[in-house]
């Protein structure tokens, strides 16, 4: 009660009080504005900043997106020609691998397609020896896995189903060629009835199959 009393006695504020407690509140308030503005500034600023950085960055995206696109286009024409390499290696001389068998394989044909009845391409050969009995369909690969053996096998269903004419009224074999062939793929070939051949340095080896192998006849 005696500070409500003493309060209710001070003397009211004077036109000069007044005017300084204004002027002290305009202060702050200028001051407060400047800061605002200074911290949008700073925000315009930083936003344009992460804009140019964020374009920058897109570009280099694009750059490395082209880059790439180039790589790997350039891998795609090596692999190419390392495949084709390694099959015209392998394709050189190949029936004579086959010497200890009664076969008389000396003529050799390159990308043979398969049609079906319609025409349409089934599959390709890679090279295909032929005689006047015999028919041998080679699939080669720069590396061959078990994969590339389940899907000869369904080739060679293919080739006896819808024959090109060299291999029409002859017997069909089969064999797997490769510049590296899986070991497992090597037994899975030899327990399908393929022959294997792999390449080393610039020869072909025909390898020893297992005992009791027996040529699978399509």
């Amino acid at each position: 009660m005696a500070e409500a009393v003493a309060a209710l006695d001070r003397p009211p504020a004077t036109p000069q009080e007044i005017w300084a407690i204004l002027r002290e509140t305009a202060e702050r308030q200028r001051a407060a504005d400047e800061r605002q503005k200074a911290a949008d500034e700073r925000f315009e600023r930083e936003k344009a900043e992460n804009a140019e950085w964020w374009k920058e960055a897109k570009e280099r995206v694009k750059a490395l997106d082209r880059q790439f696109a180039e790589m790997s286009k350039k891998l795609g024409k090596l692999g190419n020609s390392v495949g084709e390499m390694v099959e015209t290696l392998i394709a050189a001389r190949l029936w004579e691998k086959f010497s200890a068998y009664p076969y008389n394989l000396n003529r050799a044909y390159r990308r043979l397609p398969v049609f079906d009845a319609s025409g349409k391409t089934l599959a390709d050969i890679d090279i295909l020896l032929v005689d006047g009995e015999w028919a041998m369909a080679v699939e080669v690969k720069t590396e061959v896995d078990e994969g590339n053996v389940k899907y000869h096998l369904k080739r060679m269903d293919m080739i006896r189903e819808h024959p090109p004419a060299d291999v029409v009224g002859k017997k069909l074999l089969g064999a797997i060629a490769g510049g590296i062939v899986d070991p497992a793929a090597r037994e899975l070939a030899h327990e399908s009835g393929f022959f294997v051949l792999e390449l080393k340095g610039e020869a072909v080896d025909l390898a020893p199959p297992p005992e009791g192998f027996v040529p699978r006849e399509w």
